[in-house]
């Protein structure tokens, strides 16, 4: 049968085939337009949409004592990890996470260590960062990685990844100084430019909180291309890291060690510093702890146990403790009398108390010491000779000379949270009691005692200034930085605070009086003479806590040597009996390991 088109029906089937011609037509140059005119763009964001920008953590700087002994590193901390990619099943997010952990499970058996992350972890690691190995197991030992390499041809997926710890070399020597670290907060605006986000190491406490910013690295990255289900598919680019700077402190690792092995488990503080230039060569807080439990995240049982203990190992007393400083700061009493003009010559009888009014003073122990000169005075700490000389220099003239010298403000240490102590003043009292300052106030402050408190860095840097003739430093904790890839260290001179101009035969006066607390039979600080050594001291006694308890903290500063002052020394103890009775025989001990270590011994 034939079939037979009418005009018109020819007409339309042309035009058919016109419209159909042409729509092919259209669709040749849109898929022309799209594939080649437009497909490098195409491609460029295909590319960008499968990439995810990883942020790469730099390494932390060191920290070294003054002779280059590295006090704070970075070792590897070697984890076992997985690579989900290589584990995923087909299905759901829920059958790779099953699988995930059969094949720790399995991993678990080989090494002999169970699992340091359950499966919770593993699901919100699936959910948030799949293109990133996952890490079951943090600091391995080489035993262990030595079992899964034996094994590593049975475990598809299982690698080996090694990033930085932060480690204290000393263990506790030097905690309170040094600090330590914790993982950094994320910050939001740099967490805006990477997809997965690995925080630094950030100071928590101490050195390592003061120099943070020096001491963190700058972070790399790396490109990391994933397929479309997110999982990581290759690794492309790479920008490395860049290793942060380096401190190096005025600390002598030899004293510091001696410090705290004398204190041993004594609750108290030891400071030493050189009174040529403000350095700080020791600084020890007791009970300490080791600050390398803060390398990982710390244990809620090594927290408790911390936070608990009734001696306070985390407290820095040489820094934050407050004590009334008791006789150890009548040498700043004699210089402030002789500069209201008190005579050298002064002498005053001792019955072995002072009557001020209704009120009376005792001399330690009651004892009555007769006639007493200055620089006798000071040997045997006389209090009824301080009682009456704070009385004639007025208490304008001590808390001039206290301020002066560096008392009721801090130090300038290169450490956060310093204790600036408390120097009380008349405006102190009527504001804080409403009472106007009498003269027994000025009798209490004149032999260290009353509102009066200060720090045994204070107590330090005192020493220090009578040692050099009147010269007061800042004391300089940190002597050098080395900026990131820089060679060398910049030092980081000493700071002069003041100068205090003190005449010579003001010095000669006090500065004999403490030569003879150690040298002489009958000096308080008797126990800590050394042989072959001259040095000069002031012991003290504070009575601290509920009046009549019998509870005191024992001091004791020491120069020396007498005539060219290498070392100026503060110790002070929480609870003793006296200061020359319990904290001489310490302060002989470390002289003598410190005048040993340089053969001088």
């Amino acid at each position: 049968m034939s079939l037979h088109l009418t005009t018109s029906e020819h007409t339309r089937l042309r035009r058919l085939k016109i419209v159909i011609l042409s729509a092919l037509g259209i669709l040749v140059i849109a898929l022309w337009h799209i594939q080649v005119r437009q497909g490098e763009h195409y491609a460029n964001n295909l590319e960008q949409q499968s990439m995810r920008r990883v942020r790469i953590p730099g390494v932390r700087g060191k920290i070294y004592d003054r002779q280059g002994v590295c006090l704070a590193d970075n070792a590897p901390n070697y984890g076992i990890a997985l690579y989900l990619e290589e584990l995923r099943l087909t299905g759901n997010r829920r059958n790779t996470a099953i699988d995930t952990w059969k094949a720790i499970q399995q991993i678990a058996a080989i090494i002999g260590h169970p699992p340091q992350i359950d499966q919770h972890r593993i699901a919100d690691h699936l959910y948030s960062r799949k293109a990133l190995p996952l890490v079951a197991w943090r600091r391995v030992d080489e035993q262990t990685l030595a079992r899964l390499a034996e094994a590593g041809a049975r475990l598809p997926g299982v690698d080996i990844v090694v990033d930085a710890d932060r480690v204290y070399p000393q263990g506790p020597t030097l905690a309170h100084l040094l600090g330590y670290v914790g993982k950094a907060e994320i910050q939001s605006e740099e967490d805006e430019l990477y997809h997965y986000y690995l925080p630094d190491l950030t100071g928590k406490t101490g050195l390592e909180k003061r120099f943070d910013e020096l001491l963190t690295g700058r972070a790399g990255g790396r490109l990391v291309q994933v397929d479309v289900i997110g999982f990581k598919h290759d690794e492309t680019t790479m920008r490395e890291p860049v290793p942060g700077g380096d401190l190096k402190l005025a600390i002598d690792l030899r004293i510091q060690r001696a410090a705290e092995q004398v204190m041993g488990d004594t609750v108290g503080a030891v400071v030493v510093v050189d009174p040529r230039n403000g350095d700080v060569l020791a600084m020890a807080s007791t009970p300490d702890f080791d600050p390398n439990l803060f390398c990982s995240k710390i244990t809620q049982a090594n927290w408790s146990s911390l936070l608990n203990d009734p001696r306070k190992p985390l407290f820095n007393r040489a820094l934050n403790g407050l004590y009334a400083p008791g006789s150890v700061f009548k040498p700043l009493v004699a210089f402030a009398a002789l500069e209201q003009g008190v005579g050298t010559d002064l002498t005053l009888e001792c019955p072995g108390y002072f009557e001020l009014g209704n009120q009376r003073f005792s001399c330690y122990m009651g004892e009555a010491h007769g006639r007493v000169n200055f620089r006798r005075a000071i040997r045997i700490s006389c209090n009824v000779f301080f009682y009456q000389l704070g009385l004639k220099c007025g208490y304008d003239g001590i808390y001039n000379m206290a301020l002066a010298t560096g008392f009721g403000q801090k130090t300038g240490i290169s450490l956060d949270g310093e204790s600036a102590g408390l120097l009380p003043g008349k405006a102190w009292k009527r504001q804080t009691f409403g009472e106007a300052w009498r003269d027994g106030d000025t009798c209490n402050i004149a032999i260290g005692q009353g509102a009066l408190q200060v720090t045994p860095l204070q107590m330090a840097m005192l020493t220090a200034t009578i040692a050099n003739d009147g010269c007061l430093y800042q004391p300089r904790l940190v002597m050098a930085e080395r900026e990131e890839n820089a060679a060398e260290f910049q030092e980081i001179p000493p700071v002069v605070v003041r100068r205090m101009h003190w005449p010579a035969d003001y010095l000669a006066l006090v500065k004999n009086g403490m030569r003879d607390v150690v040298q002489d039979a009958e000096g308080t600080g008797r126990l800590a003479r050394l042989e072959g050594v001259t040095m000069a001291g002031k012991t003290g006694t504070a009575e601290y806590g509920r009046k009549g308890a019998g509870q005191k903290h024992g001091w004791m500063i020491l120069f020396a040597p007498f005539e060219h002052p290498r070392y100026a020394v503060a110790i002070v103890m929480d609870d003793a009996v006296s200061g020359g009775i319990s904290v001489g025989p310490y302060m002989r001990q470390l002289m003598r390991e410190i005048f040993a270590g340089e053969g001088n011994g």
